[in-house]
């Protein structure tokens, strides 16, 4: 009898089931648009370049189009779906598919190294995912700041989305920043809404950010990223206001925080390329300390 795992907030348990029923509709609750295209589901798997003998974390299967693609090029997909109308659809179509794992659970309340461990599975891996918009950019943080980071993530996302994470300075925000401290982020390609079952309302885009060993900045990420959402708390403002008002000093402390950093003070943080931020935060460290 083919077994699949079943999540709650207390943990991850075997179940089991034999029978599929009526094909599944999708739900505007978990935000689904099931991508149908074949030529998008194959570019999108090209651009992961898995390597044969390592193990793909898919969320949010939906039918199993990419699933299927998947599939074939990887030793082991695990794949991690929240709604339980799926796992029957899911579980009779790859129930000859050996080196497929369905896994029902909210992939945000479990680690990734958790959810490898249950396939049997381990790292490196990586990440190839159909992101419900309204939850993208947690799931991304999710794994970039996870337990066990993937070697590369490839996702499908809203394009307004897409090209904030690929953003370079002169149009960064809080989402590029914080995404591109762990690693190189690029577009793949844009996607109409005619690629997928319902049409969602906006156009999409799948971006793949190659995983650093290390954060991409030297400094204390804990107070890098203090700074950066106080930058980015007023984006419109100069750095000396948005600054002073997010970090609750004076602008006299802030214009010298910037001047030891050689930041002009007048600049609007989108301009700000990561090596700039970093530079801010070693030199606000070293202000407090005096």
């Amino acid at each position: 009898m083919e077994s699949w795992l079943t999540g709650s907030r207390s943990g991850l348990t075997f179940r089991s089931s034999r029978n599929a029923g009526p094909k599944p509709r999708a739900k505007k609750r978990f935000g689904q648009h099931f991508l149908s295209d074949g030529n998008v589901l194959r570019r999108i798997v090209d651009a992961a370049e898995i390597e044969r003998d390592e193990a793909t974390l898919e969320v949010g299967p939906g039918l199993g189009s990419l699933t299927a693609v998947l599939a074939e090029r990887t030793a082991r997909v695990v794949a991690v779906e929240i709604d339980r109308d799926l796992i029957a659809a899911l579980l009779q179509r790859f129930s000859d598919t050996p080196n497929v794992t369905i896994i029902e659970a909210d992939v945000l309340e479990h680690a990734a190294g958790e959810l490898l461990e249950l396939a049997s599975a381990s790292a490196p891996y990586v990440v190839v995912a159909n992101l419900p918009y309204n939850i993208a950019a947690a799931v991304l943080r999710h794994f970039l700041e996870g337990d066990v980071q993937p070697r590369r993530i490839v996702a499908m996302l809203q394009l307004e989305v897409a090209e904030a994470i690929v953003a370079r300075p002169g149009e960064m925000s809080l989402l590029s920043v914080a995404t591109q401290v762990y690693g190189e982020t690029r577009m793949v390609m844009r996607v109409a809404p005619g690629a997928f079952n319902p049409p969602p309302a906006v156009e999409s885009a799948v971006v793949r950010i190659d995983v650093a060993a290390e954060p991409r900045v030297d400094a204390p990420l804990d107070a890098f990223f203090r700074i950066v959402r106080a930058g980015f708390g007023n984006p419109r403002k100069q750095l000396r206001n948005s600054l002073s008002f997010g970090l609750h000093v004076k602008q006299s402390v802030v214009d010298e925080v910037l001047a030891v950093a050689g930041i002009d003070a007048t600049l609007r943080p989108q301009v700000l390329a990561l090596e700039d931020w970093a530079s801010i935060t070693r030199s606000w460290i070293e202000r407090m300390r005096q």
